[in-house]
């Protein structure tokens, strides 16, 4: 019983989760609750996190690697995809927002799926998955 007890407090984050060439790993919230838990707990302080610009969207974190550092191709591919599940996804080229999970914070009393980020790059992309 305690192991039901302990799962509904911290329910698990469902997202898409894709694999990027170079073994990089992707995922992307299907929900507000679940881009509130991939981006605030989910989320290590090394790994990239992407949201597409002024719409609604999947918050979208590619996982850090002790061994590589993302090069521009992995980031525009993981801006791709967070182009892909945003309401952008039948546009041209995209503003995707990016920065680093530790610039990544939730305003105290926001809605789900509220973030206030600092550091921001954005990059301009076509909403796509990989293959």
């Amino acid at each position: 019983m305690k192991k039901e007890e302990n799962a509904k407090k911290t329910p698990s984050v469902r997202a898409y989760e894709y694999e990027l060439p170079g073994g990089w790993t992707v995922l992307a919230g299907r929900t507000d609750a679940d881009n509130d838990r991939l981006s605030i707990r989910l989320a290590r302080p090394a790994d990239w996190w992407f949201h597409v610009r002024g719409m609604p969207g999947s918050h979208v974190v590619l996982r850090s690697r002790p061994d590589a550092e993302a090069d521009k191709e992995t980031l525009e591919s993981a801006a791709a995809i967070a182009a892909y599940h945003s309401k952008a996804r039948n546009g041209g080229n995209v503003a995707v927002s990016c920065t680093r999970a530790v610039n990544v914070t939730k305003p105290r009393g926001a809605k789900p799926g509220t973030v206030h980020i600092r550091k921001e790059k954005v990059l301009r992309v076509r909403p796509g998955l990989p293959g």
